[in-house]
């Protein structure tokens, strides 16, 4: 069992089993893992948009994304694209076999600056992955947010990550659900067809001063979806991005993710578009 004073050495890595595994799409692979400590399993806290740096002995180290909520404690869940040594042996291994997580890091979403607000959450490609904990935090306590509006992108409908886990939220009466693809691709889809930002001639009218925006996706996509943002006239401290830039360490000492004064791992992954303003280079 791992003792308290040892948890604050930010660079310890703590053993986790995996606890299901699952296929996403292609090369995408949905993870849920839990500490083999249960103590420390159920008193672990994070806040949506942070990440964990995940370790197999002898392959390597790498920072993920928590795309659980902390609103379910115990189990902390991911998605994972298969790129390099690293998840390369991470999909070779099985239920019940042991991998090691540290942290959280980074920055989180600005929670209590979003409380009471209605909240538009952008999605795009495997930006989904960060973004699907925010979605739950703010589904799982309701009644502190105002309207949630979920819009969702992929190239095509096989590109979906979570596609029928989503597609359920369509049922509830607390969420507008919007999702688009680029191209069918031929297969069956009976939701918009059109880059992303046209979902937004779907949202009804809002108070921009009243609305918190979250952001996550392909680079390309940030620009024109802040524009209509601003086209709505939402304040550019309240809308918010999620950004990974060769983050390494986790704490700030390898220079890896570095901006000027900035780091990544510590200033972000969570910026404003404010933010950004001063610093182009993020995006």
């Amino acid at each position: 069992m791992t003792c308290e004073c040892e948890r604050e050495n930010p660079y310890l890595p703590e053993p986790a089993r995996i606890v299901r595994h699952y296929d996403l799409v292609k090369d995408h692979r949905f993870y849920q893992i839990r500490h083999i400590d249960m103590q420390r399993a159920m008193t672990f806290t994070y806040e949506p948009g942070q990440f964990i740096m995940l370790s197999i002995p002898g392959i390597g180290e790498a920072p993920f994304s928590i795309s659980s909520t902390p609103s379910r404690p115990g189990i902390l869940e991911m998605g994972i694209r298969r790129v390099g040594s690293l998840t390369e042996a991470l999909f070779k291994l099985k239920d019940n076999d042991t991998i090691y997580i540290r942290g959280p890091y980074g920055n989180g979403f600005k929670i209590e600056q979003m409380r009471g607000k209605d909240i538009i959450i952008v999605a795009g490609g495997l930006g989904v992955i960060p973004l699907r904990s925010i979605l739950y935090y703010v589904l799982d306590n309701r009644d502190q947010f105002g309207d949630l509006y979920f819009l969702y992108g992929t190239r095509t409908p096989s590109d979906k990550l979570f596609r029928q886990e989503f597609l359920q939220l369509k049922q509830r009466d607390d969420i507008e659900c919007l999702f688009t693809v680029d191209d069918t691709a031929g297969e069956e889809w009976t939701e918009h067809v059109g880059v992303v930002t046209e979902l937004f001639k779907e949202l009804p009218p809002l108070d921009p001063h009243n609305v918190n925006a979250v952001i996550c996706g392909p680079p390309v996509m940030y620009k024109y979806v802040i524009e209509e943002l601003l086209k709505m006239k939402v304040p550019k401290n309240q809308i918010q991005m999620t950004l990974e830039r060769r983050m390494k360490c986790g704490v700030g000492k390898c220079g890896h993710c570095a901006l000027d004064h900035l780091y990544t791992c510590i200033h972000g992954p969570v910026f404003t578009y404010w933010d950004t303003l001063q610093f182009r280079e993020l995006i």
